[in-house]
């Protein structure tokens, strides 16, 4: 969905955020030859979440909006962490938000050789030692904002030994811990990123592209700038976390550009999900520990979980757009994004009807053999989506929440002795309530008005409720996942004390056995194909529904009752 370019001729246009406006006015005053190419660097150490959408959005939309180009560079420099699988869940879910990156997938790893270089080089110049120290030394050496760090009893070695232990690093001959390649620069500065950072560090583990090729590999601070002047990355779009470290990404740059090209580093706000974890360390935690059913789990915040549980690309891409980027971090509400959810899916989502509780209800005076086909619109919302059948007879479901045998006032729902208008079908009266030996209702006994269907004289009789329901000897069975927020607590981030899985909402999950649903349902339950199920909620099939077991998602409610809940509560 790529958005029209915008001219960098004339007056400035409206309605850009503040990157949008850095980057137009780098192009209008000519920098990089009027050339704009962003990149996505995503590490492949686990599934991105929506946090990542915003940068996704950010990363791609901008290249798209002044006609750049947008690489997709894979951050492998930590291969203890990185998996092919996570690999191919990114290319996923970057398509998926409606994103293509072309020919431009590159890896950090397809540079190795040329940091290696530039590492050699730093060594030769006098820029870069080896140091022996553990990295708790290192840490503690390092100093304080308010105080200068030490410098290593290894900082003055010499370049021929420092080149001999950095090739016998890379030979392998060192245990992993044992010594790193550091920068040679200010152990005083202010910016404690400056005070001789950590190049490279020994890992023995195989890497799943270069294989065991390289046994030194590169932190992201050396890494990430070279990668980006390797590749012709003009703007380099990060979060505000980054804002310190960039000096020191202009400082390894720097090696390298000149005059003519160089990558410029802009920060924006993180995404931060009220009711969510960010962390992908938490998230992998939760993951195998077994409490969620995995990355793609619909609760989790990750695109694919959001993917399973049956949100919109559009809804994610208009979510992010509301909150909007900045230069403060601020805690969105979550019911912002459910609000985008809702707002899409009430746009695109087929209408149909089905009973997660179900109540028989008897239309006694309605013939036991006869089945009518009444018309069920498909969605109110898109004149063409036109109409589908759905079967009526004697027998019926409905929720067993809309009948109440002592309702309070302004209970418009089923009752004995009241009316109401079944959906698209007839009005009915509760004459009677069946009970079982220990006073369970087992089903209600109604009669109907057969002048009140659609087109009949009595069509235009006004009773206060309208039910939904399916045809009991229609009827398909369905297993129903009722999904809520993961965590209970609205900021678990805030409470640091107490372990993050202590918040986790122990009703996030609900399983619905025994629901009922039309037969349009069963027939139309794809992959992907998002229903409204009537007065309920939203809802989706799972990747494990099949046609001989059918299995809902609810996406999310038709309202947001959850605010309401909490301020009550």
């Amino acid at each position: 969905m790529a958005e029209q370019n915008i001219n960098t001729e004339g007056e400035e246009p409206k309605g850009l955020n503040f990157v949008e406006e850095e980057v137009y006015n780098d192009l209008k005053a000519g920098k990089n030859g009027g050339r704009l190419n962003t990149r996505f660097p995503p590490e492949p150490n686990g599934y991105l979440h929506i946090g990542h959408a915003k940068a996704i959005c950010m990363d791609f939309g901008v290249a798209e909006k002044f006609g750049g180009t947008c690489n997709l560079r894979f951050d492998d420099t930590n291969p203890v962490k990185e998996d092919v699988e996570y690999v191919d869940a990114i290319r996923d879910d970057i398509h998926w938000l409606g994103f293509d990156w072309g020919n431009r997938e590159y890896y950090a790893s397809d540079y190795f050789p040329q940091l290696f270089d530039l590492a050699v080089r730093l060594i030769k110049e006098g820029k870069a030692y080896v140091d022996d120290q553990t990295s708790e030394q290192i840490a503690q050496q390092k100093g304080s904002p308010t105080q200068p760090g030490t410098e290593s009893p290894f900082r003055n070695r010499s370049v021929e030994e420092n080149l001999d232990l950095f090739m016998r690093m890379n030979a392998g001959e060192f245990d992993e811990g044992s010594r790193v390649l550091r920068a040679k620069i200010d152990m005083a500065s202010s910016n404690m990123h400056f005070r001789d950072p950590i190049m490279y560090r020994i890992i023995k583990t195989p890497h799943h592209r270069t294989g065991t090729k390289w046994k030194v590999y590169p932190m992201y601070d050396f890494a990430h700038g070279q990668s980006d002047y390797f590749e012709g990355v003009t703007h380099s779009i990060c979060t505000l976390e980054f804002v310190p470290h960039r000096p020191l990404y202009e400082y390894f740059v720097k090696e390298l550009a000149d005059e003519s090209y160089c990558p410029r580093q802009i920060e924006f706000n993180r995404l931060n999900l009220t009711y969510t974890v960010m962390s992908k360390r938490k998230l992998l935690q939760l993951v195998k520990e077994g409490l969620v059913a995995g990355w793609d789990d619909p609760r989790m915040p990750t695109i694919s979980g959001m993917r399973r549980r049956g949100y919109t690309p559009q809804s994610i891409r208009n979510f992010i757009e509301t909150i909007g980027y900045t230069k403060y971090e601020a805690l969105n509400s979550i019911s912002l994004l459910e609000h985008a959810v809702r707002d899409d899916l009430n746009r695109t989502s087929t209408r149909a009807m089905a009973v997660l509780n179900p109540l028989k209800v008897v239309i006694t005076n309605y013939p036991e053999d006869k089945v009518e086909i009444v018309t069920m619109e498909n969605n109110p919302e898109d004149p063409e989506s036109g109409v589908h059948e759905m079967p009526f007879c004697r027998e019926i479901y409905i929720e067993r929440d809309d009948f109440m045998e002592n309702p309070p006032k302004k209970f418009f729902r089923l009752a004995p002795g009241a009316e109401v208008r079944l959906k698209g079908a007839y009005i009915i009266k509760c004459d009677e309530a069946v009970k079982d030996a220990q006073g369970n209702i087992t089903e209600l006994h109604c009669s109907y008005d057969p002048e009140t269907l659609s087109g009949m004289p009595g069509a235009s009789r006004k009773v206060k409720g309208t039910l939904h329901w399916v045809s009991a000897r229609h009827a398909v069975d369905a297993t129903v996942r009722l999904y809520d927020r993961l965590f209970a607590v609205e900021n678990p981030a805030a409470e640091p004390d107490r372990d993050f899985r202590d918040m986790l909402n122990p009703d996030s999950l609900r399983v619905v056995e025994n629901a009922k649903v039309e037969p349009f349902i069963a027939e139309n339950a794809k992959q992907g194909t998002k229903f409204q199920f009537q007065r309920v909620g939203y809802f989706t099939p799972d990747y494990d529904s099949t046609a001989d077991k059918l299995i809902f998602n609810r996406t999310i409610a038709l309202k947001d009752t959850w605010e309401k809940v909490q301020k009550n509560s």
